[in-house]
């Protein structure tokens, strides 16, 4: 079958792989019909990971059921499902708390496992063909039959789930004001989330006009320039003080406005702790700040040797001053995504807006250059086999 596969940095292929085979009775098989490029994909794609060349890409899949191991008891050829970005197997302890972005079981010696992404378990990606889903009555969800709210309900797979649980993270309320850096799909996500759950005031940060038009356009947000002025005073002097909550939607690959380069986007820009401390002062004593931007251990490619350890310069004496409180962590896709598909499919959601691009599998390569080169109008790119 035909697949994405890592060949270094920069550089994808669609070249032909071994079709997967049901590996154990828990298992199911299913043809893609749409898998999604996530910005965490980039951060392989750049090599800012230690991706070896030759891993299918893909942990946002869904498609139809077409084969069936003999102890699946949910599932049937035939039906529709979306899987959760996490592979997890529903009964260790974590599972069985909720936390299943961070399963024992599924990846020995690491909490958490993934489809097609590096460090996180033997799972063959699904920007591919076909995909082989484990512990399948746990992981794959049902959706209504035929082909309505494709778009929608790829999301389920990850970007929405995991924009609701930034909002999750920082114990968002309705009434409350929210600062949300980034406008990528994750932090649109999370701006559409605090719109559904009745924030009074959403502020999005970013610097790319297109995005900050979709937040403004779709989710009622204030858009918030970075590279016009400091986003903290800008926010401050709109809102009249600190915000009661914030997102961190953008991770360690943070552009830093007061550093310059050749082009708006060059890792030279880069600062891995401007957001989170951005955040710390945005947000008001006592507020609280969720985490879901992707921080990492390790990085070959940071600005700087303590970056490159997953160290960072936080400023964790006014976090401390301030009694701020946070949370972190993947987002645990199962936690959410049932009820997310019963908004959509009553008409309540329709997260379908942040789709910018649905184009064959054959264009991915010409599509991940554009996403990595953060190019205006390109800001959730859907494949179909």
């Amino acid at each position: 079958m035909d697949a994405v596969v890592y060949k270094g940095p920069h550089e994808v292929a669609v070249e032909e792989v071994d079709e997967p085979e049901i590996e154990h009775p828990n298992d199911v098989i299913i043809d893609i019909t749409t898998s999604c490029i996530c910005g965490s994909d980039l951060h392989m794609y750049e090599g800012r990971t230690a991706a070896e060349p030759g891993i299918v890409f893909g942990h946002e899949n869904m498609g139809i059921v077409t084969e069936v191991g003999d102890a699946v008891s949910d599932l049937e050829e035939g039906d529709r499902v979306v899987a959760p970005f996490n592979v997890a197997c529903g009964f260790c302890e974590n599972c069985e708390d909720g936390y299943t972005g961070f399963c024992t079981n599924v990846n020995p010696g690491f909490a958490g496992g993934a489809y097609g992404y590096v460090a996180m378990g033997p799972y063959t990606g699904g920007q591919a063909e076909q995909l082989r889903i484990p512990y399948a009555d746990f992981n794959a969800l049902k959706l209504p039959e035929g082909d309505e709210h494709e778009d929608a309900f790829a999301l389920l797979a990850d970007i929405f789930p995991t924009g609701w649980h930034g909002t999750e993270l920082a114990n968002l309320e309705a009434g409350d004001s929210v600062a949300i850096y980034g406008a990528g799909p994750v932090g649109l996500m999370a701006a559409y989330s605090a719109k559904i759950k009745g924030a009074a005031e959403i502020y999005s940060i970013d610097r790319v006009p297109s995005r900050l038009d979709l937040a403004e356009q779709h989710c009622d947000a204030t858009p918030i320039n970075f590279e016009e002025a400091d986003p903290v005073e800008q926010i401050k002097d709109e809102h009249g003080g600190g915000v009661d909550k914030g997102v961190d939607a953008v991770g360690y690959q943070a552009i830093d406005p007061e550093k310059e380069a050749d082009e708006a986007y060059d890792p030279a820009r880069e600062n891995p702790a401007v957001v989170l401390n951005n955040l710390i002062r945005t947000v008001k004593p006592t507020g609280e700040l969720g985490i879901p931007g992707l921080y990492v251990p390790e990085d070959p490619g940071a600005p700087d040797e303590i970056a490159a350890q997953g160290r960072l310069g936080i400023d964790f004496g006014l976090l401390f001053e301030k009694g701020q409180k946070l949370g972190t962590g993947q987002c645990n896709v199962k936690s959410y995504n049932r009820e997310l598909r019963d908004l959509i499919i009553e008409g309540r959601a329709d997260p379908s807006w942040v789709v910018s691009h649905r184009v064959s599998l054959e264009e991915a390569p010409e599509m991940y250059q554009k996403f990595d080169n953060r190019e205006e109008g390109v800001t959730k790119v859907l494949l179909e086999p």
